[in-house]
């Protein structure tokens, strides 16, 4: 029986997932620039075989993270299209909101995308609604979790029936006729909702080949879970422990198959923060000199921020007072966040000064090893049923990610885990999707 294949995206960071990769550049302001950084990412993510590649992007003006380090500016879809140019298989997931925005406007930029890319788009759907992107957007209410997702289920909905307007077979190009679009084929939109309106048809048609472009999304509350179960292709998430990762994974496909439709069509890739050296000791010291780069006080105020909890007078090499964090009944994003802190503390028995750095502002799950002990990994939490992959977020840009992909990547396929060569053209194909769920599974529920 052949070994399930792993999935693998990259987060791609302005200068890697390290809150001080910035500070070793030779120059500390050259990438802002100029295209020609991320597409040397591009092309060794695609020299890794990996599926996709993204852009964790917030929507907003600049904020205290950007004033203190390189963090998101480009816009994530004209970035993407200039990358498509670059590449010929790696996928391209745009980040864009669903509680923002225009749904005619979103429909066709990613659409533009896919054909761009001939079948490599993807929209990673974001509902966050921070005090900076509504500052930016001259926005004042904030909604509440079901009110929200109720907007951006909305959002979705009209975006795929524009995606559905213009079918290929409605593109019949009659010269005789003079008719190159036969109307009595499309599929117009009329959609008044509550929140958002469309009507029309989509001038092109929806994705590249007549597919649906690629969904991700992410999300830990339990509102979140059901939107992503019943739209997406594939979650982003969290998890830190395997045992939370199995647990999230079973219930995702679960509601999945309650929407009609497979566990295997929803993929789950959490994130992972990898750390390299030829030896464990050699990665460790590699994120000790990065770590010397930063402040502490800062990261006490995020880490006393997120547990709810002041650390400040609390000595920094003893462990977390567990006894003093009673964590509060909710499936809220905050909670979440802070469960997985301190479970991942308590398990790894983290003093407070390590758990300081332990990616606090990523969130994602670290690993500091060998080529060879973060393949283990990765290969036991897919074997366990804790994830179908990884989204790979890489401590300095580039060497962190050609270690990654000479290393791990090579290890992995060495074992039979992972791709030598692209099975397909499209992001759909390579992530071993079916075609895009049919209309009535997804109007419904």
């Amino acid at each position: 029986m052949s070994k399930k294949q792993i999935r693998l995206t990259l987060n791609l960071q302005s200068t890697g997932r390290h809150d001080a990769a910035w500070k070793t550049f030779p120059s500390t302001t050259d990438w802002v620039d100029g295209v020609d950084y991320f597409i040397k990412i591009a092309q060794l993510a695609e020299r890794g075989r990996f599926d996709g590649i993204f852009i964790a992007d917030r929507l907003g003006g600049l904020d205290k993270t950007g004033r203190i380090r390189p963090w998101r500016g480009l816009d994530p879809t004209v970035l993407l299209a200039a990358l498509a140019r670059e590449t010929s298989h790696i996928g391209l997931l745009s980040t864009n909101p669903a509680i923002h925005g225009n749904p005619f406007l979103l429909a066709r930029q990613i659409s533009s995308l896919d054909h761009v890319s001939k079948g490599r788009a993807g929209w990673n759907i974001i509902t966050s609604q921070e005090s900076n992107t509504l500052q930016a957007l001259g926005k004042d209410q904030v909604l509440d979790s079901e009110t929200r997702y109720r907007a951006a289920d909305e959002f979705v909905s009209i975006v795929d029936a524009f995606w559905r307007s213009l079918p290929p077979e409605a593109v019949v190009g009659d010269a005789e006729a003079e008719v190159y679009i036969d109307e009595s084929l499309t599929r117009p939109v009329d959609i008044q909702g509550e929140f958002f309106r469309g009507a029309g048809v989509l001038p092109l048609v929806g994705g590249y080949r007549g597919e649906r472009p690629v969904l991700f999304q992410a999300g830990t509350s339990r509102a979140s879970k059901q939107f992503g179960a019943r739209w997406a292709d594939a979650l982003f998430t969290s998890q830190r422990l395997p045992e939370l990762g199995r647990a999230f994974s079973d219930e995702v496909k679960g509601l999945a198959e309650a929407n009609g439709r497979s566990r295997d069509s929803l993929l789950v890739l959490p994130g992972l923060y990898v750390i390299l050296g030829d030896t464990e000791q050699a990665a460790i010291a590699r994120k000790d000199e990065l770590d010397n780069l930063l402040a502490i006080e800062p990261l006490i105020d995020t880490l006393s921020d997120y547990l709810e909890f002041d650390v400040s007078h609390l000595e920094l090499d003893s462990e977390l007072p567990y006894a003093s964090l009673d964590t509060p009944a909710s499936t809220s994003h905050a909670t979440v966040r802070r469960q997985q802190l301190v479970a991942d503390a308590k398990n790894r028995q983290l003093s407070i000064r390590q758990l300081l750095f332990n990616n606090l502002s990523g969130g994602q799950r670290v690993i500091i090893g060998t080529p060879e002990q973060v393949a283990n990994d990765i290969e036991h939490w897919v074997d366990t049923d804790a994830a179908d992959g990884f989204t790979i977020n890489i401590d300095v840009q580039t060497s962190g990610f050609e270690a990654f992909v000479d290393g791990v990547v090579g290890e992995l396929q060495d074992r039979g885990r992972f791709r030598r060569e692209y099975e397909h053209d499209t992001l759909r194909g390579n992530l071993g999707l079916g075609s895009s769920l049919p209309s009535e599974s997804l109007v419904s529920a």
